[in-house]
């Protein structure tokens, strides 16, 4: 008989109502566009006893873009950005999660947008955890990374007359998320 503890795991799923994805890029080079998506899910597996055995995936419904500017949402889901009629979803799926302190962590995984796939590394910070008045346990978490988007195929861009581009090659992504442990 082994006298090992099972693991302590848990699963958590994303409470969408009180959660956030968004973006922001530099426009003409001296200001900043900031968006969101509204429709995603997210599961996190936690390893109490080890956070580094802890999980995280999540998909994002491209569509679901909204940067208050319809004709620009427009542009954002054709081909000249993500192609969303052929890639619909973007992906993120842990492959690593490293303690960093009290309650940070770097989440290192792939990230698929328009179908090409990169590691990337989010900051995250677990913001605490409690019961909400309904009796559910919930726990919120922040993270954030950098992309170019170049690196997924987010080739357009038009030439200023003034020098630089439209549209930066860095894009800020923050989520702020609000997850729900399941039973």
């Amino acid at each position: 008989m082994s006298t090992q503890a099972a693991p302590q795991t848990s699963t958590w799923t994303v409470d969408k109502a009180h959660s956030s994805v968004e973006f922001s890029v530099k426009h003409m080079m001296f200001t900043t566009v900031k968006g969101q998506f509204t429709d995603f899910d997210a599961t996190v597996v936690e390893d109490a006893a080890d956070p580094a055995r802890s999980s995280v995936e999540a998909t994002i419904n491209v569509g679901s873009i909204d940067t208050r500017d319809e004709k620009r949402d427009a542009h954002l889901r054709s081909a000249d950005f993500f192609l969303a009629d052929e890639h619909p979803t973007m992906t993120f799926k842990s492959t690593q999660v490293v303690p960093r302190g009290e309650d940070k962590f770097a989440v290192t995984g792939d990230l698929t947008i328009r179908g090409v796939t990169r590691q990337v590394t989010l900051d995250a910070t677990k913001n605490g955890a409690g019961t909400n008045p309904w009796g559910m346990q919930v726990a919120g978490y922040s993270a954030a990374t950098q992309i170019n988007r170049k690196d997924f195929g987010l080739q357009w861009n038009v030439a200023l007359e003034t020098g630089g581009m439209l549209v930066g090659d860095t894009v800020k992504i923050s989520l702020e998320l609000e997850l729900i442990k399941q039973s």
